[in-house]
């Protein structure tokens, strides 16, 4: 199928992402294929579904909807900008359908954001289908690169950012290495003092006692000195529970810009001051399993 065809569903069709290690399943119901595209990297396919918009789909896992990805992309954004102190070079390794580049650019102190994503392919779906996520994409401070983040960490230089998002996929096939402590030791590397960092760290659920607590351990070892996980609803991913996890450089991720969190002008939907304070009191059985 090319990128400009698209087909229509049977009446009764669903896309369904069947999570067989934890014995579940998340299906949709979709009325037509709007995508389908295998990239140099990654199969990438966009349906049109019945009660949440568009559905984004890479590899066979839910990316993102309509209906819900400010959840996952204000969560990914807001927490990291309002724990620096003051964040002006942010930079993003990852978020190919730029809504985070278009949360992080929602913040005036903001002087300069590089997006670095290697597949092109994410980016055009989202120029076309997700138009809402892009319209940020033209904003002077924006800057776009299609190539290899982990190389670009290697080649930027010691303490030339402020905040480094990373908004990857799952920590399988090309995404591995970006949860590895050689990787986090040069995401180290290239923040400032005061620097933070947020990666996208799976399901609370499914994953506490395992993916979450060893990047927790990883970001220690990486020099580190404070690390935070947030958890938050995300109906389309795995078990409907995601998180963040923040890591400080000289700072503490616990803490942040309370005031600044509560007296901005942002028209955001699930971010506020107190979802931030009370995603940082772990329920008792994260606490139990990342002890």
């Amino acid at each position: 199928m090319s990128p400009q065809d698209s087909r229509l569903m049977p009446e009764e069709a669903w896309f369904t992402e069947v999570f067989d290690r934890h014995g579940s399943a998340f299906s949709l119901k979709v009325r037509e294929k709007l995508l389908d595209v295998q990239s140099p990297y990654q199969h990438l396919e966009v349906y049109a579904t019945e009660t949440f918009g568009n559905l984004m789909v890479l590899d066979g896992c839910v990316m993102l909807t309509d209906r819900d990805n400010f959840l996952y992309h204000e969560m990914i954004a807001h927490p990291a900008l309002f724990t620096h102190e003051a964040p002006k070079r942010v930079v993003i390794i990852g978020g190919g359908d730029c809504g985070t580049l278009k949360e992080v650019l929602r913040h005036p102190g903001v002087e300069h954001v590089t997006q670095i994503d290697i597949d092109e392919e994410v980016t055009k779906a989202a120029e076309r289908f997700f138009p809402a996520l892009v319209e940020a994409n033209d904003d002077p401070r924006a800057e776009l690169l299609f190539a290899d983040g982990v190389k670009w960490v290697d080649e930027a230089d010691d303490g030339s950012i402020d905040v480094l998002i990373i908004d990857s996929t799952d920590p399988v096939g090309p995404a591995e290495g970006l949860f590895k402590t050689d990787f986090l030791k040069r995401c180290h590397r290239i923040l400032a003092p005061g620097g933070v960092m947020v990666q996208q760290s799976e399901s609370p659920l499914y994953h506490s006692a395992t993916i979450i607590r060893e990047l927790r351990r990883d970001m220690r070892e990486a020099g580190f000195d404070s690390v935070a996980t947030l958890p938050f609803p995300q109906p389309v991913y795995p078990s409907g529970w995601w998180s963040v996890t923040l890591a400080g450089k000289a700072c503490d991720v616990n803490q942040f810009r309370e005031e600044a969190a509560s007296n901005h002008a942002m028209p955001l939907s699930y971010y506020t001051v107190d979802a931030h304070r009370g995603a940082l009191t772990l329920p008792p059985f994260m606490q139990k399993a990342l002890d």
